[in-house]
């Protein structure tokens, strides 16, 4: 089922990466980029739209906009969903998952409002075919997304399926991993090239710096998974096939990639992933101490998620071990950029250097800050003056 007319679609992000998804976007074709708090609004071909599942490296989802509408309760929601054309958007043998999200919506229960947009789309179904679709929490064929706000809905099909985060590569875990498109917008936001040396000396599973071996091998981030919108009744296969087979080939210019961490245990797991996604021959990994660490290149950029919250670190630990990274910093890298990505904003001030840029940035729903310090040698600070000086 072709269509010459430009789709409207919408890209989830993690909150503070919406202004580089975009740029993304624009990138690979998408047309009318419009951030939005949680998001990008986007126009574009089918071919766009697959693009953009298949090589966007920051988007959490992209979901293809069917309608908007006005309601009051939950049965107008019920009239509205009943009325759309399901059945030329997904065949009545795929099983459905509908979810809904709201912001300052009247309605007191989304679960009922769940509920009776399911009902509708089966009812939809069961007039016009005389089956209904099953339903599946766990892995359906298609995702019906609902967003309401104080009047007015929009219905979307998402064309991502399991989210796009999910590289497919993740065999081992390590407490509080940071999800994949997170990681790789943070690297976006810090600069980072593949020509430059990265270190991350608290790698965990490792997911920084998996993700920019696939950014340096132009390894597209889902080329080992499916998609969503292989399973709708607008599936156009040579579209697709344009899009995954004229992704190019692997670049060739060596990487210098090192990962370090004081457990045995985080080295093993980020090991193990960089093996399954294919990219263990391109980091050099060590156990080693932040703090005893030397500098692997005389500059590059540092990225690092320091324990936080409900990691493992207490807050007593970290408060005195912030002052201690700075001084490491300024004896060992001296010439490096150096991030931390934390919900601990203590460290900006703990550590005793000048922070030159801090980006708000949420992990889920938690409230985070991406830290920037230039490190040169010596203190950061402006020195005091001293009593000579002043006469």
């Amino acid at each position: 089922m072709s269509s010459n007319l430009s789709k409207q679609f919408f890209a989830t992000s993690p909150r503070g990466l919406e202004a580089v998804l975009a740029d993304e976007l624009r990138a690979l074709g998408a047309q009318q980029c419009t951030p939005v708090p949680g998001g990008v609004a986007f126009q574009g071909e089918w071919e766009t739209c697959y693009a953009a599942n298949f090589h966007s490296r920051i988007a959490s989802r992209i979901l293809w906009r069917l309608s908007e509408f006005t309601y009051s309760d939950a049965q107008d929601v019920y009239a509205v969903a009943h009325q759309m054309q399901w059945t030329q958007w997904f065949d009545v043998h795929c099983s459905i998952r509908v979810n809904v999200t709201a912001i300052k919506s009247p309605l007191k229960s989304l679960e009922f409002v769940t509920l009776r947009i399911k009902d509708a789309v089966c009812d939809h179904f069961r007039e016009a075919v005389g089956q209904r679709p099953d339903v599946s929490r766990q892995l359906p064929d298609v995702r019906i997304h609902c967003f309401l706000e104080e009047t007015r809905g929009t219905f979307y099909l998402d064309t991502s399926g399991e989210p796009l985060f999910k590289r497919g590569w993740r065999r081992a875990s390590v407490e509080a991993p940071l999800r994949e498109n997170l990681a790789a917008g943070i690297l976006k936001l810090t600069g980072w090239q593949p020509e430059m040396p990265l270190l991350d000396p608290m790698c965990g599973g490792g997911t920084f710096l998996i993700e920019a071996a696939a950014i340096g091998l132009n390894v597209p981030p889902g080329a080992n998974r499916s998609f969503g919108f292989e399973r709708l009744s607008t599936f156009e296969q040579h579209a697709w096939n344009r899009v995954r087979d004229g992704r190019g080939p692997r670049h060739r210019q060596p990487l210098s990639l090192f990962g370090s961490d004081i457990e045995q245990r985080a080295i093993e797991s980020a090991r193990k992933n960089l093996m399954a996604a294919g990219f263990l021959d391109h980091v050099k990994l060590q156990r080693q101490d932040l703090l005893k660490l030397e500098a692997p290149a005389s500059s590059g950029v540092m990225i690092a998620n320091p324990p936080y919250g409900e990691r493992l670190a207490d807050d007593e630990t970290m408060a005195a071990f912030y002052p201690q990274l700075g001084h490491t910093l300024k004896q060992r890298f001296a010439g490096w950029t150096c991030y931390f990505f934390t919900a601990d904003f203590r460290l900006a001030k703990l550590i005793r250097l000048s922070a030159s840029r801090r980006v708000p940035l949420f992990n889920g729903a938690l409230e985070c800050r991406l830290f920037e310090f230039r490190v040169v040698a010596g203190s950061n600070r402006t020195p005091r003056p001293s009593a000579t000086d002043s006469v």
